[in-house]
This record gives C-alpha cells, sequence and structure tokens, in this order.
C-alpha cells in the first residue's frame, strides 16, 4: 500500500502502509540499528516521525487529494521502543481547514510505548512541473 505521495524522509525510514481509510491509519516500521540512541532502544526523534506520519495519514484518509502540514504536536514517551514499531493513527474531529488527531505506538507485543496527539491544517497540493524547486533549495527535475 502507498502513502498516495512520495515521501523521501518516510522512504529512507522504511515505513509501510498497512491502514490508510475512514479517518485510520496504521504504519509499520522495523528499527534499524542506526534508528537508535546511545540506551540501544528506537530513537525518540524515530518514533515522533512514526507518530506525526500515523496522524497525518489518518487526517489524509478522509480525503486523500489533500495534504497536511503539522502545526502542533505533544507526545509522551510511556516505555522504551523495542523491535518491530506498529503507529496507530485516529482523526478524532475535523473543520474544513483543520484536523484533530491522536496516534499511538505499539511494540510486537502489543504494549503501547508513545501517544501523541496533533493539530494539522490541510492543504491543497500544489502541482509540479519539470523543473521545480524542493525544500532543500536544489532545482529538481522530476
Amino acid at each position: 500500500m502507498e502513502f498516495g505521495v512520495n515521501i523521501p524522509f518516510v522512504h529512507h525510514l522504511g515505513f509501510e502502509l498497512q491502514l490508510f481509510e475512514d479517518g485510520q491509519s496504521e504504519i509499520h516500521f522495523d528499527p534499524k540499528p542506526e534508528h537508535g540512541n546511545s540506551f540501544s532502544v528506537v530513537h525518540g526523534g524515530a518514533c515522533m516521525t512514526l507518530l506525526d506520519v500515523a496522524m497525518a495519514v489518518a487526517a489524509r484518509s478522509v480525503d486523500k487529494e489533500m495534504g497536511v502540514v503539522t502545526i502542533e504536536m505533544k507526545t509522551t514517551f510511556m516505555q522504551p521502543a523495542r523491535g518491530k514499531l506498529s503507529g496507530k493513527g485516529r482523526l478524532m474531529h475535523r473543520t474544513a481547514t483543520m484536523a484533530f488527531t491522536d496516534a499511538t505506538i505499539y511494540d510486537s507485543e502489543g504494549k503501547a510505548c508513545a501517544h501523541a496527539t496533533g493539530t494539522f491544517k490541510y492543504v491543497k497540493r500544489l502541482p509540479t512541473g519539470a523543473k521545480s524547486v524542493n525544500p532543500l533549495n536544489t532545482i529538481s527535475t522530476d
């Protein structure tokens, strides 16, 4: 299953989309050693990215043509994240322009490791042409 858009960082991390419908999302993540921290568990930044993407996907699942941008996110870490992880997101409420979401990361034993709430703004996707400027200020030729 595809995310519906190309997200290079998500591809780099190896996230696998499992559910993308009706205000729900599920993303699997099999962390590699380079995703760890000095305590040999998954780095908090990788966990926050999984939570952010799970919430964004849940928000987009009701209108897959729209994009979303993160407005705010609050994360609570409950226990170390180890092994294969599953991020499950949920759209709790939406308006014409905003999505209010939450997501939880579960380890392979089904234990909750981290939880987040987030607010996203719906944005129309801009058309991309043969020569578009990417966010890193380099010219790309899609």
